[in-house]
């Protein structure tokens, strides 16, 4: 069974062929999908790489975890299943909405 592997610390510059190409070289790579923002199409600074092999998923996480592509170190470890990953996204969305307004406060406060 295969395996669903969260890359993290993700240079803006990196793209899903660089991405792959790094992953190819422990084994067969079903996908790599770098997320982007919704309304700016930019990367999200994370990615989703799916592994056919759970084996090779093993060495590719145990490779390249902590090592440098395009200047960052990469956090690269098994993704929690998407149902979780959902709602961490849900939040995270919202205490971001939460710290924009502490800035603007903040602002105001000088």
């Amino acid at each position: 069974m295969g395996m669903n592997i969260f890359v993290g610390n993700l240079s803006f510059n990196t793209n899903e062929d660089n991405l792959r190409a790094a992953f190819e070289a422990y084994g067969q790579v079903s996908s790599a999908r770098i997320i982007t923002d919704r309304e700016t199409g930019r990367s999200r600074g994370f990615a989703f790489v799916e592994m056919p092999s759970s084996s090779e998923a093993q060495a590719a996480i145990s490779g390249l975890d902590g090592r440098d592509m395009d200047g960052r170190n990469l956090k690269v470890n098994e993704a929690k299943p998407k149902e979780e990953g959902g709602r961490g996204g849900g939040g995270g969305g919202y205490r971001g909405g939460g710290g924009g307004g502490g800035y603007r406060g903040g602002g105001s406060r000088y």
